[in-house]
């Protein structure tokens, strides 16, 4: 039986035999998908703008220290910052696994760089800046560059107004065969809806506005969450915090009270409710006088500039409908969206969901046709609503990203996923479980590096070869 969350069903996509065509796309984003992304529509002979609000590539990955004028994110006009990196993150996957699966994410013999097997995110800026101009990419982006609207025009034309940041603030509208809406999902917060919160009169605090521990010295924190991020802000923070609670419906292994090697953190459940005096009460009925609730609770989808006339919507986090997390139906093929799911090593799904939207812009692939996409759209939230997945999971794919990625690999032509990249990835999650506070720095899984980097090696030398054979 196919597991739900995959949305891997079997409706054929067929190759033609039809001449390729150049159109006019536009990608939104110049972040890790949209530079990839370019990248294939290029290499299917497309005509090719990425529109960036920032002024670098990067997306996600360009770290600022400032943060937005509203700490919990949900002021509609507040001054809203995009990348939601801290200045202690490291990645919480090896580079290996990281990288684009033709373009190995290695160390570099330069004292600039970090050699670490899971450095940090200027490392990860660096390989995507040296991504971008190792393929011409960054000649094909608009930097400061905002999109303010993309709408249909002339049947399924889209109309892209954009405006120059720092200029005159005059806005241009373009014409594009087709768009490619690549702009992330880490930025819009999501918070938790708690009785008593708007009341509650202590500091509320996004981890999207979080950069470093030293605002918190002294403060008693209650942060909410269980993801990654939450587990790396609430060890930052309790090196300076007088007291650090966690609140959380699933985290390790489910044992509450006081966390091993710390005297000032503890796990709880979630909060039940919190009141005006400052109090927080947590669902076992134990409690505690607070300075700071810190929500660790992740995002929202969210396309301000996109207009579709209804045919896709966001449904509690769900963004659809979607043909394979990618193609609206009504829309297809001149609206794709590249980087949605979630839980997944990211750098080679971007990859492959490229490869496909461009394929099928060149013609070189074809779609289903709009009912077979549509219908294998409500088979698949049907499976999902059966197996009881919330409707905000419908993009979270975790193990069965491999199989998502193996259907897209068959339906572009090109090789699956690299076995070593599945084991790796469910290695390091083995042991980050085994070793939640030296994973990054101690592993087992030497066997897969070594196998790696052997392909790496046969990847590299063969883009050599292809370069040179182009000349």
């Amino acid at each position: 039986m196919e597991r739900a969350i995959a949305g891997t069903t079997t409706t054929t996509i067929r190759q033609l035999p039809m001449p390729l065509v150049s159109r006019h796309v536009a990608v939104i984003g110049a972040g890790a998908g949209g530079l990839v992304t370019a990248r294939e529509l290029r290499r299917e002979g497309l005509s090719v703008v990425v529109f960036e609000q920032a002024d670098q590539v990067g997306g996600t990955w360009v770290y600022t220290p400032k943060v937005e004028s509203d700490l919990l994110g949900l002021g509609p006009i507040r001054t809203t910052i995009h990348s939601s990196l801290y200045r202690s993150l490291r990645t919480n996957l090896p580079r290996e696994s990281m990288g684009f699966r033709d373009y190995p994410f290695v160390s570099r013999d330069d004292p600039d760089r970090d050699p670490r097997r899971f450095p940090g995110h200027r490392e990860v800026l660096m390989y995507l800046e040296d991504f971008a101009r190792e393929f011409g990419i960054a000649e094909l982006v608009r930097l400061e560059t905002e999109v303010m609207r993309v709408g249909l025009v002339e049947g399924s034309k889209w109309k892209v107004m954009s405006r120059k940041r720092g200029r005159d603030e005059t806005s241009v509208d373009e014409i594009f065969d087709a768009v490619v809406v690549c702009n992330g999902h880490y930025t819009e917060p999501r918070v938790a809806e708690i009785p008593g919160m708007s009341k509650w009169p202590g500091k509320q605090i996004h981890s999207h506005n979080y950069r470093v521990p030293e605002p918190f010295r002294d403060q008693i924190v209650v942060l909410i969450g269980s993801s990654a991020s939450a587990f790396d802000i609430s060890r930052d923070i309790a090196g300076v915090a007088k007291e650090v609670h966690i609140a959380a419906r699933t985290i390790g292994d489910g044992t509450f009270g006081k966390q091993a090697g710390y005297d000032n953190m503890w796990l709880h459940p979630m909060i039940q409710s919190v009141c005006e005096d400052g109090t927080v009460y947590f669902q076992d009925r134990s409690f505690i006088l607070a300075d700071v609730i810190l929500h660790c609770t992740g995002y929202k989808y969210h396309f301000p500039f996109l207009e579709t006339d209804g045919f896709v919507t966001v449904d509690d986090n769900r963004v659809g409908p979607l043909y394979k997390h990618i193609f609206p139906p009504v829309l297809a093929p001149w609206l794709s969206f590249v980087g949605l799911p979630w839980k997944v090593i990211p750098f080679p799904m971007f990859e492959l969901q490229g490869k496909w939207i461009a394929g099928v812009l060149s013609n070189r692939l074809m779609l289903p046709s709009q009912q077979e996409m549509m219908e294998d759209v409500e088979a698949f939230y049907s499976s999902a609503e059966v197996s009881g997945m919330p409707k905000r999971y419908t993009h979270n794919l975790g193990g069965s990203q491999f199989e998502y990625n193996a259907w897209l690999a068959a339906h572009c032509g090109c090789p699956a996923d690299e076995e070593w990249r599945k084991q790796m990835y469910y290695s390091t999650a083995k042991n980050r479980l085994a070793r939640p506070e030296s994973y990054r720095d101690e592993w087992e899984d030497h066997h897969l590096v070594l196998q790696a980097h052997e392909d790496f090696i046969d990847q590299i030398s063969n883009r050599v070869s292809d370069r040179y054979l182009s000349q």
